[in-house]
C-alpha cells in the first residue's frame, strides 16, 4: 500500500483539490487535521480522505507522527509526506517513487535546488536556507541540498524507525537526524514547489532552533 499523509491546519480552500488529486497516484490519503477552526475536516472528507483529528493544535511534526502511527497499523509499504496547501505538484510523485525503488533507498527527500522549477522567495533562498543548513549540521542531520522540504517518501523500514518527537517545525531537522542515527539509505529528488504565501519567517527559524535545543536538553535529563 502506498499511503499519503497530509498534515493540515485551516486549509479549507485547497485541501479538497489536494486530496482529490492525490488519489490518482496513491492508494489512500490520510489527512491529519491539527485542530482547524474552518471547514478543513469537511472538505477533506468530501474529497474522500481519511481524516484523523487533533483536538488541540499540536504542530506539523505531531500531525505527521499521527499519520505515521496510522500507516504502521495499516502496514503501508510506502508513505508520502505531502503538504495540504497546494504547494507541491502531484506529477512529481510517481517519478520520485520509481527512483526510490530503483535505488533501493529507505527514504527520498524532495529538493527545490536540483532544478529551477520552484519560485522560491529571495529571503528564504538566501537567508533562511543557509542558516537552516548550519542548524541541521549542528544537530547531527544528514546533508542535503535542501534544508527543509515537506515532500518525502519513506519505505517501511524508514517508517518504523522515524518516530517524530518534535511536534512543530523542528521535526524536519529531526527526521534528517534520525535518518543518520539509524543508518537509513536516502536519496534526493527534484520537486516543484509553488509558493502561495511567504512561508517560513526568521522568527519561525528561531523557534525551530529553540525547539531542537529544548528537545536535546530533555533527552539528556
Amino acid at each position: 500500500m502506498f499511503l499519503a499523509i497530509v498534515p493540515a491546519y485551516n486549509e479549507e480552500k485547497r485541501i479538497g483539490s489536494v486530496v482529490r488529486s492525490l488519489f490518482e497516484y496513491v492508494d489512500a490519503v490520510v489527512v491529519v487535521d491539527d485542530a482547524s477552526t474552518d471547514k478543513t475536516v469537511d472538505e477533506s472528507r468530501k474529497a474522500g480522505g481519511v481524516v484523523l483529528s487533533h483536538e488541540i493544535n499540536l504542530g506539523q511534526g505531531a500531525a505527521l507522527e499521527t499519520g505515521h502511527e496510522y500507516a504502521r497499523q495499516a502496514k503501508a509499504d510506502h508513505v508520502l509526506h505531502f503538504d495540504g496547501d497546494g504547494q507541491f505538484h502531484v506529477e512529481d510523485i510517481i517519478p520520485a517513487l520509481d527512483k526510490l525503488k530503483k535505488k533501493k533507498a529507505d527514504i527520498l527527500f524532495g529538493s527545490r535546488f536540483l532544478d529551477n522549477r520552484s519560485n522560491m522567495p529571495w529571503f528564504k533562498k538566501y537567508i533562511v536556507s543557509p542558516v537552516g543548513h548550519m542548524v541541521n549540521r549542528a544537530f547531527g542531520a544528514v546533508r542535503l541540498t535542501d534544508v527543509h522540504n515537506g515532500f518525502r517518501i519513506l519505505n517501511k523500514k524508514a517508517l518504523n524507525n522515524i518516530k517524530i518527537s518534535q511536534d512543530r517545525m523542528a521535526h524536519a531537522t529531526e527526521i534528517l537526524a534520525l535518518t543518520k542515527k539509524y543508518n537509513l539509505t536516502y536519496i534526493e529528488f527534484p520537486v516543484k514547489v509553488t509558493y502561495h504565501e511567504y512561508g517560513q519567517s526568521a522568527a519561525g527559524g528561531f523557534k525551530i532552533v529553540r525547539d531542537l535545543l529544548f528537545g536535546k536538553f530533555m533527552k539528556k535529563n
